[in-house]
């Protein structure tokens, strides 16, 4: 069991990584047989492929950077959005991949608890984004609120989306990996402890979701008394 326990994550580390090598390697298959780098250098380099992957992205991204390279984008987003199945397919893709790379937002950077499916019943969820000001009229809520991602256990590619009032949602300190390793693991991997250590309380669910005018009450009422004792 010891062995097994060293040797899986070990094995299926490696495995992913020729995996992945192994695919950036097949892209070089477009290249035409007589400028392929095999011939070229008379043997097989294995992982040129990521190099040249590497390569021709970090090219690409100087190009577009570029005036004429932007105007190529454009002039090909163009084209593109005349195609009626590929236009949604390419601007979903687009808009996803700008909201993860280019977004400065909070998007998939913070960890929440949030009841679903129903009351009583907690899962942890991850921020995405603030909902539009017509699908927050519409919801009718007081408290604005927050789009959250629930992935789905042993498979967190997968889950579902929600939209939940700020109020209701719980913060944690963990990690986006933790987070990720707690729901693949399907809650065998817990996240490392930061409760507090010696004679302080552990904060519980309920204090996580006081309201903050009760916070502010209790806070004016301390100051007041501390004011009295000290007129007195």
């Amino acid at each position: 069991m010891t062995g097994l326990a060293v040797v899986i994550p070990a094995g299926l580390t490696i495995y992913i990584l020729f995996f992945i090598i192994d695919m950036m390697d097949n892209l070089l298959r477009i290249i035409p047989n007589s400028f392929q780098p095999d011939r070229m250098l008379l043997l097989h380099i294995p992982g040129l492929g990521v190099i040249v992957t590497v390569l021709l992205i970090f090219v690409c991204g100087l190009v577009t950077t570029s005036y004429l390279g932007n105007r190529l984008v454009g002039f090909g987003e163009r084209i593109v959005g005349k195609i009626p199945v590929v236009r949604s397919i390419y601007q979903a893709i687009k808009r996803i991949s700008e909201s993860l790379f280019m977004d400065k937002a909070q998007s998939f950077k913070k960890v929440v608890i949030v009841e679903y499916p129903r009351r009583g019943v907690y899962s942890i969820g991850l921020i995405t984004s603030t909902p539009n000001d017509e699908i927050q009229k519409s919801l009718g809520e007081k408290c604005r609120c927050v789009g959250v991602y629930i992935p789905c256990a042993l498979t967190p590619t997968t889950g579902v989306f929600v939209m939940i009032p700020g109020d209701e949602l719980i913060e944690v300190g963990m990690s986006v990996e933790e987070a990720f390793t707690l729901i693949i693991s399907a809650g065998i991997v817990t996240p490392r402890e930061r409760l507090p250590s010696g004679n302080l309380k552990p904060v519980t669910l309920t204090d996580h979701r006081s309201r903050p005018q009760d916070d502010h009450v209790g806070r004016s009422s301390n100051v007041m008394n501390h004011e009295k004792e000290r007129i007195i």
